[in-house]
């Protein structure tokens, strides 16, 4: 069984079947979601509005042809909750291994700045 999850637990505990590609031939894993939280790129958004990190990709330039972009912004999400407030070092360090042949990384780099600091400020 196949399962499209945007933010949670799947309503059944059931098995789930990942599909990729590898040098051109499609691969699948099954995982067990078991009672896990899983996030995903379209999880995000909440009620039909984007999360600020996916506005700032888009206002800054970092969302390009749109390949790298769900890994990108997940890797993100998951940097600025464990650090609200990078440095350009930690950035990077906390997406590296996702590659990107548009942008050149500057404005991915700025958009999760520009998330981090639209944070700051709704954060009373």
């Amino acid at each position: 069984m196949t399962e499209s999850v945007e933010r949670g637990v799947p309503s059944k505990l059931s098995l789930m079947e990942l599909s990729f590609t590898v040098n051109g031939e499609r691969k699948t894993m099954r995982v067990y979601p078991m009672a896990r939280l899983l996030d995903t790129f379209e999880g995000l958004a909440a009620d039909g509005k984007l999360d600020n990190l996916q506005e700032a990709f888009l206002q800054c330039g970092g969302a390009q042809c749109g390949i790298c972009t769900p890994g990108m912004i997940l890797a993100a999400s998951h940097l600025l909750h464990k650090k609200p407030e990078p440095t350009l070092e930690e950035i990077r360090e906390g997406l590296s291994g996702n590659l990107c042949r548009c942008t050149g990384y500057t404005q991915i780099f700025e958009a999760v700045a520009e998330a981090a600091r639209r944070r700051r400020i709704a954060t009373p």
